[in-house]
Parts: C-alpha cells; sequence; structure tokens
C-alpha cells in the first residue's frame, strides 16, 4: 500500500524537492500549493519522473481552504501518512538575509511580524489539526516541520556564531523559534499515538526566500526533511534535526 504524504508549500524550493524525493521512494505525494497552476505544474514534473504526485489547493493562512484540503485527502485516500509543513516566509521578500533592514527588532513593523507568525506558526496548527484526524488513520504517521538554524537560541545567541555577522531578526527567526516549542509540544501530545514530530534544519539553501544566496540545493536541504518523514517507529521524536544530526535548541 502506497504511503501518502502532503506537504505544504511544495511547488517550489525545499517543498518541491523534498516531493520529488519521496515520490522516487514509492508515495503517492500531494503538493500542497495556493496557486492552483503552480500546484498542478509541479505534480505534473513529478509524474513526469515516474513519481505519483496530485495538486492540492492549499493556502495555510486561509482556514477554509485547509479544512476543504482535509476533506479531498479524505475523501480520496481516507487517511494521510506523512505532513511536511514546509509553507513558510521570511516576511521580508526576496532578500540575503544580510539585507533584510526591516527585520531589525527596534524598527521592525508589527504588520509583518504577525504576517510571518500567520504563516510560519499558526499556519502550521491549521493544518496540523485539520489533517491529524487522517494521520491517525495511519498505522505510523510522521511530521515534520521545516524549520531553520536559525531556530537555535544557543547558535543564534553566539557573539561568534554563526549568525552574528546578521542583521538582528525579529519575525522571522522568533518564528521559527516558536515553531521549535509548537513541534515539542505536538510531539509530547502524539507521543502516545505513535505519531513522531520532529523539526528539519535544511540548511542555507537556494532559494526564493534568500535571493539564490544559498550554497546548498534545494534537493540536498530536502534530504533531512525527507529522513525524518520516513523514520521507523525507533525513531526520535519532539526533535530538531539537520544534516549532521541534532541541532541544539
Amino acid at each position: 500500500m502506497r504511503q501518502i504524504a502532503l506537504i505544504t508549500g511544495a511547488n517550489k524550493g525545499i517543498g518541491r524537492a523534498a516531493a520529488e524525493q519521496l515520490a522516487a521512494l514509492g508515495m503517492t505525494v500531494l503538493i500542497g500549493a495556493r496557486d492552483p497552476r503552480r500546484g498542478e505544474e509541479a505534480a505534473a514534473a513529478v509524474r513526469g519522473e515516474g513519481g505519483d504526485a496530485h495538486a492540492l489547493v492549499l493556502d495555510v493562512t486561509d482556514l477554509p481552504t485547509v479544512q476543504a484540503a482535509a476533506r479531498q485527502v479524505g475523501e480520496r485516500f481516507g487517511r494521510l501518512d506523512v505532513l511536511v509543513n514546509n509553507a513558510g516566509i521570511t516576511g521580508s521578500g526576496q532578500v540575503s538575509p544580510q539585507d533584510a533592514t526591516d527585520q531589525v527588532p527596534s524598527s521592525v513593523e508589527l504588520g509583518m511580524v504577525r504576517a510571518v507568525f500567520e504563516t510560519n506558526v499558526f499556519g502550521v496548527i491549521a493544518v496540523t489539526n485539520a489533517m491529524l484526524p487522517l494521520l491517525r488513520r495511519s498505522p505510523a504517521a510522521r511530521i515534520v516541520n521545516v524549520s531553520s538554524h536559525a531556530a537555535s537560541l544557543t547558535l543564534t545567541s553566539a557573539p561568534d556564531g554563526p549568525f552574528a555577522a546578521l542583521l538582528p531578526s525579529a519575525a522571522y527567526t522568533p518564528s521559527k523559534a516558536a515553531l521549535s516549542a509548537l513541534t515539542v509540544q505536538y510531539a509530547n501530545e502524539l507521543r502516545k499515538d505513535g505519531i513522531l514530530v520532529n523539526a528539519a534544519a535544511p540548511g542555507f539553501v537556494d532559494t526564493d526566500s534568500n535571493n539564490h544566496t544559498g550554497f546548498l540545493t534545494p534537493a540536498q536541504g530536502a534530504a533531512v526533511v525527507v529522513r525524518l518523514a520516513t523514520l521507523g517507529a525507533d525513531g526520535p521524536t519532539a526533535g530538531f534535526f539537520g544534516a549532521d544530526g541534532p541541532v541544539a535548541w
């Protein structure tokens, strides 16, 4: 029986690469995308490589579309085995991190912070809760929240650490730190049900969100996401992982 995987924000970047890799492993992949045309183009490309993929209209900030997506998945497949909460925004648009001057805490606009949390945190709650009844029907459900090394307070607080040269980030970085806390809370609740919930840090990947300044390919970044999506029953839960293993909170 094919496993069913849903990835939000999967029409490009890390989400698209994860979709390709999970499809290559034999899963039926549902490509969540706000734009129906872009979602279908991505699904068609995955099918063109021999994978089983279907587009699913899904805007994580719009509860009616989230609920409609859950109904569609339930009616067509009856369950969900993997949920990858990948959809996310930086708030600054397509700029490199060192140019994100609008993220400086002392001058950040509250509206932008709210918009980032709406997608990166509240959207994850909306999608996860809508899909949980379907995930509970899976014999071994997995939830992966796509985070960032920027979520690590250990790394971002180090004066001589990897983030020291970047501008402070009052929207994106706190949203990913909140996602870490959320990941642990879901993991704690769902542990008894055998549902493993983890956060993934793909690394500095070449995507629109950093104006293509990243040095990893989307396929390289997606590898840790796929690994967490395919954990065995003895796999970890409530963890935060990058390509090299656990990331410090």
